[in-house]
């Protein structure tokens, strides 16, 4: 008896994908005999800490070898889970505040940027946010970056452009744990998504700051964070009603200023996230479009069929 047609296809067809996946060996088990590889090698899981034993730092950062280990989070050793914010960049259609924006680079300058660095940004990408190239020369003249060398060979220096770069609070990683008690302040330029939870763990951690409750036992030099995992976290309480004054009258609560911190931040780590919104909707617009063309042209050419 002949095999018909269909299934001599078919047949073929799945020989044709078992084949090269039984030589390639995918999904055979592995030789008994092999030795089990070593963690961290090559092709093998690492090892991971265990949960809630990494000393706190600014904004999460491990602390120097040496230092003892904060306490976990809570009693099973998993982070807090910040609550969700109302963001006006939420959302298919969300854009950001760039008055908030505004106002969050000024946290940063008078605040933040005492420890924290912005190595990735450069003084001209705040016209993202709404400022003018005057303004923008402006603040990068307040700054002194290296101009080359002299005559004599030494490095001289002199204003900013807004072509450089952020300037750094400290030259190295070692100068700035040296200045921070062995914690290394991170680099702020991606921080919102660096971390889990993005803006909203951002907020709580600046607005989680509070005394500890009786009989939590407190490292030195440690503070305590409602929202850090282990909850000591060796940056100061950052923010306080009235820390800065802001031009457009703005109340400096703590609340506001994390907003727009926050709001600055974001900013920072995603430049085109308006951009790529607009994007994905003219997309699904083209998209849902030519799906109805197409429908609508295999009506007409199957209509005789049908």
């Amino acid at each position: 008896m002949r095999m018909p047609r269909s299934r001599l296809t078919a047949a073929l067809g799945a020989a044709a994908l078992i084949v090269p996946l039984a030589m390639a060996g995918i999904g055979a088990p592995a030789n008994a005999a092999d030795p089990p590889a070593k963690p961290g090698a090559t092709g093998a899981p690492a090892a991971h800490a265990p949960t809630g034993t990494t000393t706190g730092t600014p904004l999460g950062t491990p602390a120097a070898p040496g230092k003892p280990p904060a306490a976990p989070a809570d009693e099973h050793g998993e982070a807090p889970v910040p609550p969700h914010q109302k963001w006006s960049f939420d959302g298919i259609f969300g854009s950001f505040d760039l008055a908030s924006a505004q106002r969050g680079f000024q946290i940063y300058s008078e605040v933040c940027s005492a420890c924290h660095a912005m190595r990735l940004l450069h003084y001209r990408d705040l016209t993202g946010i709404g400022l003018s190239e005057a303004d923008v020369k402006a603040i990068a003249s307040n700054f002194t970056v290296p101009q080359g060398t002299d005559d004599a060979g030494q490095v001289k220096d002199g204003p900013a452009t807004p072509a450089n770069m952020f300037h750094a609070p400290f030259p190295n990683e070692k100068a700035a744990r040296a200045a921070n008690n062995g914690a290394y302040p991170p680099d702020l330029s991606l921080i919102v998504n660096a971390r889990e939870h993005g803006a909203n763990y951002i907020y709580s951690l600046m607005t989680g700051y509070a005394e500890p409750h009786a009989g939590f036992v407190m490292q030195d030099g440690m503070y305590y964070n409602t929202m850090y995992p282990g909850h000591q976290i060796a940056m100061p309480k950052p923010l306080d009603d009235g820390k800065v004054a802001y031009a457009d009258g703005t109340p400096t609560t703590v609340d506001q200023m994390a907003r727009d911190v926050t709001t600055f931040l974001t900013w920072a780590s995603n430049p085109e996230l308006v951009e790529r919104k607009q994007m994905g909707v003219r997309a699904i617009l083209f998209l849902t479009l030519m799906t109805v063309l197409a429908y609508l042209v295999k009506r007409k050419v199957w209509a005789d069929v049908h």
